[in-house]
């Protein structure tokens, strides 16, 4: 309820393309704090080495400004179920807000490549708050009306930190002043947290709260970071046998696989509830969404290399050769989202993973080939990476429970972000391979087009998948074709 003891309006019928008006304003408000997050990680990845050279440290330290990032990530977001639970929706996405533009200050004034570390670290707790938060609070205002088109609204952060980050890390670096690539979040923290305290709805919890799974925390949060840690390791070391590989991936599969085995056991009072994958959509989506990790975020490594290493492009020209990709996959999904709701996912996501697989197909076969026709392929690329991931993303929250959306997030981003870590592994090491004896341009040209090959097969391996996923919806009842009441703004 509002100040005023007044309800938000009822929502549009079911049968409207509308998205309703109350969650529409709810997407945009979460939207702009999670751009923040989304624009750091994409713009700090351009600007490794020139921070290795004004810090005056290697480039094995400042490599973990990225690392130790990605690893407060996962420490945090299995927690966020709870803490949500525990302290309502509002005031954990304002806290983690704050807590994030706190990070970029800091970042904004480290002194050196330890103290950049550790307030990247900082920022990284955060933004594994922000990230599942962002899709929980709006799946649950929806109440599993129109998923396809809000999906595809509240997924555009995703969409324009690949398009918009390098570019604009590669425009502030042309200052000379590294500093401005962590004051830029300061506007988007300010902003999305002012539209935070007007339009969320004021859900703190009534009653007695439920109890941190101890155990799971244990188990899980540092499972999960070794993994990624390891898959990291793949790249920058001799491989898979090296131990600075094996010991951290044994020790977060031992850990990942006792938490499966003690959620199991607690069900909904474990701190992630695992046995929501006995649903078909979440697991089949979870499944394709590990693929589309691999394809998304492994290419995301493979190409800028491809544009600086084998057409001789700078940091900021393979950004700006990645734009037509982005487009493409801005352009398409909107209608994503809306044929997703009317057909169902399964076949949206089947024709998604047949586009980017053959449109990757040029890039293995010919990746000499002259820019306009590459630019023309990205775009088609572009649009079936966004015609895949709406579906999967949207049938994720099929048929769950208010109370479950919050687990289903968690699984989903965990899922793919462990899935582009894997991806980017495995691409990056079939590249060393590949590229090892090349003593040439046209060598390395097709040890590229070797490794774009292989990313092509991840893609195909998707496509039998998207059979598993719902197909057309069932029409809502009348009792379900309302989104959660959100109290209107004081």
């Amino acid at each position: 309820m509002s100040a005023s003891g007044k309800s938000a309006p009822a929502a549009a019928p079911a049968d409207s393309d509308r998205i309703d008006p109350v969650v529409r304003r709810l997407a945009l408000t979460v939207i702009v704090g999670a751009l923040a997050a989304v624009f750091d990680t994409t713009i700090v990845s351009v600007a490794i080495n020139d921070l290795a050279r004004d810090l005056d440290a290697p480039l094995s330290t400042i490599q973990w400004v990225s690392t130790g990032y990605l690893l407060a990530m996962f420490v945090t977001i299995p927690i966020v179920g709870w803490a949500q639970a525990a302290v309502g929706g509002k005031r954990l996405w304002l806290g983690s807000l704050g807590f994030f533009l706190l990070g970029s200050v800091l970042c904004a004034a480290a002194w050196d490549a330890p103290s950049l570390i550790v307030f990247r670290i900082v920022q990284g707790v955060a933004a594994g708050v922000m990230m599942p938060l962002m899709s929980t609070l709006i799946m649950q205002a929806v109440r599993g009306r129109n998923i396809g088109r809000v999906m595809a609204t509240i997924s555009l952060p995703v969409a324009l930190g690949p398009i918009l980050g390098p570019v604009l890390g590669g425009l502030l670096l042309a200052t000379g002043n590294w500093r401005l690539l962590f004051g830029v979040n300061i506007l988007f923290c300010a902003v999305g947290g002012w539209l935070a305290f007007r339009n969320l709805p004021d859900d703190r919890p009534v009653g007695e709260r439920g109890r941190l799974d101890a155990v799971g925390l244990l188990l899980l949060s540092p499972g999960a970071a070794a993994l990624i840690y390891g898959l990291s390791q793949i790249p920058v070391t001799s491989g898979l046998g090296s131990p600075r590989v094996l010991v951290p991936l044994v020790a977060g599969l031992v850990l990942v696989v006792g938490f499966v085995g003690w959620a199991l056991r607690r069900g909904s009072a474990a701190l992630v509830n695992v046995r929501l994958l006995s649903h078909r959509s979440l697991a089949a989506s979870s499944a394709l969404l590990f693929l589309v990790g691999v394809t998304l975020y492994g290419a995301m490594l493979l190409l800028p290399l491809y544009w600086q290493q084998a057409r001789g492009e700078d940091a900021l020209g393979a950004g700006l050769l990645l734009i037509p990709q982005g487009i493409g996959s801005l352009l398409s999904r909107p209608l994503a989202g809306r044929w997703t709701d009317r057909v169902g996912p399964r076949w949206i996501a089947f024709a998604g993973f047949c586009i980017v697989g053959l449109a990757t197909v040029p890039f293995a076969v010919a990746p000499d080939s002259p820019y306009p026709l590459l630019m023309a392929v990205l775009v088609v690329r572009g649009l079936g990476l966004g015609i895949a991931t709406i579906p999967l993303a949207s049938a994720a929250y099929l048929g769950m429970d208010h109370r479950d959306i919050p687990n289903a997030s968690i699984i989903v981003l965990v899922t793919q972000q462990i899935g582009g870590s894997f991806g980017t592994a495995v691409l990056a090491m079939i590249l060393q391979h590949a590229g090892s004896g090349a003593r040439s341009p046209e060598a390395l040209t097709q040890a590229f087009g070797t490794t774009f090959w292989w990313s092509v097969g991840f893609t195909v391996l998707a496509v039998p998948l998207c059979l598993l996923l719902p197909g057309r919806p069932k029409p809502l009842t009348d009792s379900e074709q309302s989104p959660a009441e959100v109290p209107a703004p004081a």
